[in-house]
């Protein structure tokens, strides 16, 4: 009896063994792919451009020696105004770091130089008839600053300050009413200072056609700085029949607007 059952037991189970070999194998059915996630995170570079003025516009002046008194008789202006804007545009370089992916802070670094066309020269006549001319040029501007903002997925408002630096050549010539050199004096070299600002940074699709670098992201920012790279004295000495000195004080701070476009690397 004990053998019979068995060997119905045993036939049972070689018959669903085969039965449940016969049947279709289930399709494999891969688990969706993950929605991507934009980041602010990585290095990138760019370029921008937009416009820039000054913001104390003038050069003060004054006798150096009791030989000139020409400020005091009111042959030489204690101020002339010297206003100075124009174009701007350049290129940056920088890094970031998002604490939380998609929205949360951000930090980072950014470097750029760019150039611009601050030049004026402004001359006035005494009541002499001295001519008094005076020439301030700014051909570049750079800076390294740190940036702190928070990011609404692919939007990125932030702050920003730093150091600052730019090339400035200083000039001021006295002349008689016939046009003949009294004093002169020249300057030009690299002034530094800081920078202060913030700005808005938007991420376009990564297939845009402006991605020309096949880069991670292509952004899109706009930008205000402030920058002060402090005050320049130039001795204004004697030349031809000229006696006594003289000392111009320039300034040099402003502000400037600009937009420009990064490519990011990395994550």
């Amino acid at each position: 009896m004990r053998k019979t059952i068995a060997s119905l037991v045993a036939f049972t189970a070689l018959t669903a063994a085969a039965s449940a070999a016969d049947l279709p194998r289930r399709a494999y059915t891969p688990p969706p792919p993950p929605v991507p996630v934009f980041t602010w995170a990585g290095a990138y570079f760019g370029i921008n451009a937009g416009y820039i003025t000054t913001t104390k516009d003038s050069v003060t002046t004054a006798g150096a020696s009791p030989f000139n008194d020409g400020v005091r008789a009111g042959n030489r202006p204690a101020a002339q105004a010297l206003p100075r804007d124009g174009f701007t545009g350049g290129g940056q370089i920088g890094y970031n770091f998002q604490f939380t992916p998609v929205s949360g802070f951000v930090v980072g670094a950014e470097a750029d130089l760019a150039y611009t066309d601050l030049n004026r020269t402004r001359s006035t006549t005494g009541r002499l008839g001295g001519i008094s001319t005076f020439r301030q040029m700014g051909d570049s501007l750079g800076t390294v600053r740190g940036r702190v903002g928070y990011a609404f997925d692919r939007t990125l408002v932030y702050a920003t300050g730093g150091f600052a630096y730019g090339a400035e050549t200083y000039r001021g010539v006295f002349q008689t009413a016939a046009g003949q050199p009294t004093s002169y004096g020249s300057s030009s070299r690299v002034e530094t200072g800081y920078a202060a600002g913030g700005g808005i940074e938007f991420a376009l699709p990564t297939d845009s056609v402006v991605n020309i670098f096949h880069s991670n992201a292509v952004t899109l920012k706009g930008e205000a700085l402030y920058y002060d790279l402090g005050r320049r004295t130039v001795p204004l000495v004697a030349v031809g029949p000229g006696v006594g000195a003289s000392a111009a004080r320039f300034r040099n701070d402003g502000v400037l607007g600009r937009f420009g476009v990064n490519y990011k690397f990395g994550s």
